[in-house]
């Protein structure tokens, strides 16, 4: 009989994968990966809710729970990172790191230290095994998790399955409602993984202090104060503190950019060229099965999670690509994740260097866009 081991998160999506494989007869071993321990703004620490939910569920399926802590290699090798990138004037996304240094690496190592043969998780994704190895869109669209595993590599996935990855969220639940598992209708988490629901720019305020400055218009007009540059991303509408002010066109106010040096919020009025790109770089991209060789090929991308498929065409060179976008992509943002795909097959990704504006800003305020 073969050993699993299952990422349980105290979610349904888990719950449901630890089920499946214990009926097609898995020796199923359950574990929950504390990775963050500080308590949320109401005083609650979320892990422990769902550590407690994660023992529930074993409990009804039938399976072993045990509990590791990873809160040091989280926070050496995922939050350490996601602050210096903020600090950077970048816009992390602290997911696909988690996935490829805890999740897919110390998890994966420690699944393997328990003397299992694969690793288990409720991702929402698929993996075709039968030649070389593919990583493939969930069967349900709306659920696809491949952007946030864009950086693995076929070694480790050949060593994990992914039970729900064929499966709608309606047919997830289903199965959890008909095996009576106590977390059939948890409510998915969203929202970046170790703060969850809390207000973000307060989170980020209790880590790296606040630098006041001037947000101006694309004439260098002052329109109000911004917090600090770290705490604002491109193309951000929500949260300018502008909205009501008595002057423009009366459109919505967006962020075009960054005066590092002058510590300026760029805003613009309305969706125009300066708020869209041609082009991006990636320092470095990494792809599911063997990298190619350098040169040009076709295929799609996304430069955010849950975007449509967009057509590009990427060049490799030295480790590295350019992605030139077949239509001018909006507000695409450094430190994001440019993820390629051809058809249903999701084939890497790299973290996004830089980009190259439309229309570039006007030089007085352009640095660091």
């Amino acid at each position: 009989m073969s050993r699993v081991i299952v990422g349980l998160s105290g979610g349904v999506d888990s719950a449901v994968a630890a089920l499946l494989l214990k009926e097609q007869g898995y020796e199923v071993v359950g574990v929950f990966m504390k990775n963050w321990e500080e308590k949320d703004e109401n005083g609650v620490c979320t892990a422990t809710a769902d550590r407690e939910d994660a023992l529930r569920a074993a409990d009804a399926i039938g399976v072993p729970c045990y509990t590791v802590n990873f809160t040091k290699e989280y926070a050496e090798r995922v939050f350490s990172y996601f602050l210096d990138e903020y600090r950077k004037m970048r816009t992390p996304n602290p997911d696909i790191l988690c996935n490829t240094e805890i999740k897919f690496k110390a998890f994966l190592e420690f699944a393997l230290g328990m003397e299992a043969d694969i690793l288990a998780t409720g991702h929402y994704a698929r993996l075709d095994k039968t030649s070389r190895l593919r990583l493939l869109r969930g069967a349900d669209a709306n659920k696809d998790q491949t952007y946030f595993l864009a950086g693995l590599d076929e070694e480790k996935l050949r060593r994990v399955v992914f039970p729900v990855g064929g499966l709608t969220k309606a047919e997830v639940r289903d199965i959890a409602r008909r095996a009576s598992l106590p977390n059939a209708e948890k409510k998915d988490s969203t929202g970046v993984c170790f703060i969850g629901e809390r207000d973000f720019k307060k989170f980020l305020m209790d880590f790296l202090p606040a630098n006041p400055g001037d947000i101006v218009d694309l004439t260098g007009r002052k329109l109000a104060r911004h917090d600090g540059l770290m705490y604002y991303t491109l193309g951000q509408r929500k949260g300018l503190g502008i909205g009501g002010k008595d002057f423009g066109t009366g459109e919505s106010w967006f962020v075009v950019g960054k005066n590092v040096k002058e510590n300026l919020l760029i805003v613009q009025q309305g969706e125009h060229e300066e708020l869209y790109s041609t082009s991006l770089t990636c320092g470095k991209v990494s792809f599911i099965s063997k990298r190619p060789g350098n040169g040009s090929f076709r295929c799609t991308a996304k430069f955010r999670y849950r975007q449509p498929d967009q057509g590009v065409t990427v060049e490799l060179k030295d480790g590295g690509c350019r992605i030139v976008f077949d239509e001018p992509q909006r507000a695409v943002t450094p430190g994001q994740w440019a993820v390629l795909y051809d058809g249903d097959e999701c084939l890497g990704g790299g973290e996004i260097d830089e980009v190259v504006p439309l229309k570039p800003l006007p030089k007085f305020l352009y640095d660091n866009h």
